[in-house]
C-alpha cells in the first residue's frame, strides 16, 4: 500500500505540493516557483516568545508559510512521500547550522511520532526526513548518523492545547527506549554533536521535553533543528467597559499552524 502510494506520487502527482498549481512541470512534486522559494531559504535561529524552560537553541530553515507550508502538509497529511528528499535537504541545512564543527561525529535524533500517527501517515514521517537529512550531510562530509532512543505514547492533538498543556502532553508521552541508548550514549561520550530534529516548532514545548528526556539518559543535546517555525503573535486581553486596554502578555497564538507541531 505505502509503496504504491509513493509510486503514484512520483508518476501522477496531484499538482504542485507547494501552491497546488496543476498541469505544470514538477520537480520532486513541486513547481519551479515553489522549488526556487524553498532553495532560497536561509537557516536562522527560531526562538518562541516566551521560550519554554529547557528549550535548546533552535535553528529553523524557514518560516511556516508559502511553499514550505504546502510541501509539509502534502508530505505529512496527503502521503506525498517523495517530498521527503527535498524536505530532508532543507532539514540538513538547519542541522549543519546548529553543529559547531564538521570533523566530529554528528548524531541526529528525530522527535518520535505516536503509533497512531505512524499508522495514519504510513510511517514515521520524522524518521524518514531525518534519514534523508543524514544522507545529505554524509555526502557533504559529515560523520552523521541517526538514532531513535525515544518513543511516543498516545497523546491528544496539540492543535487544541495551549502552551502549558502542550508541555504536559509531551512530558506524559515521551519515553526513553533503554535498549536503544547504548550506542548513542557512547557517541555522546566521544564528544559527538547531538541535534534534535522536528518538522515545525511553535511553542518549543516538545523540543524542551525531548531535550530533558535525552539528558536524563546522559545524552547531552547541542541544539535543535526544524524545517519551519511558526510566527507567534500576542493576542491582547479583552477590553473591559470603561477601561483602556492594559499592556502585557495575552494568550499566545500562532498563525498558519499545523495540527502536530510542538
Amino acid at each position: 500500500m505505502s509503496v504504491l502510494r509513493e509510486l503514484a506520487d512520483l508518476v501522477l502527482p496531484g499538482g504542485c505540493a507547494g501552491c497546488g498549481a496543476e498541469r505544470v512541470p514538477l520537480r520532486h512534486g513541486a513547481c519551479a516557483t515553489c522549488v526556487a522559494e524553498v532553495e532560497q531559504l536561509r537557516p536562522g535561529v527560531a526562538t518562541p516568545e516566551p521560550p519554554p524552560p529547557g528549550m535548546p537553541r533552535c535553528v529553523a530553515a524557514g518560516t511556516y508559510g508559502g511553499a514550505v507550508r504546502g510541501m509539509l502538509l502534502a508530505y505529512k497529511e496527503h502521503g506525498r512521500h517523495a517530498l521527503a528528499r527535498p524536505l530532508g535537504a532543507v532539514l540538513a541545512a538547519a542541522v549543519a547550522e546548529v553543529a559547531p564543527a564538521r570533523p566530529g561525529p554528528l548524531l541526529v535524533v528525530p522527535v518520535p511520532s505516536t503509533v497512531a500517527a505512524q499508522r495514519e501517515r504510513l510511517g514515521d514521517h520524522m524518521a524518514r526526513l531525518a534519514t534523508h537529512a543524514v544522507r545529505r550531510l554524509r555526502r557533504s562530509g559529515w560523520d552523521a548518523a541517526m538514532a531513535q532512543p525515544l518513543r511516543a505514547a498516545p497523546r491528544p492533538d496539540s492543535a487544541s492545547l495551549g502552551v502549558s498543556a502542550r508541555r504536559v502532553a509531551a512530558e506524559n508521552s515521551l519515553r526513553i527506549r533503554k535498549t536503544r541508548i547504548a550506542v548513542p550514549t557512547r557517541r555522546t561520550t566521544m564528544r559527538s554533536t547531538l541535534v534534535v530534529v522536528d518538522d515545525i516548532v511553535t511553542t518549543g514545548a516538545t523540543l524542551a521535553v525531548v531535550t530533558a528526556r535525552l539528558e536524563e539518559a546522559n545524552m547531552q543535546v547541542t541544539g535543535a533543528a526544524v524545517i519551519a517555525a511558526t510566527r507567534l503573535r500576542r493576542t491582547p486581553p479583552p477590553r473591559t467597559a470603561g477601561r483602556p486596554p492594559r499592556g502585557g502578555a495575552g494568550t499566545s497564538r500562532h498563525a498558519g499552524g499545523s495540527p502536530n507541531e510542538g
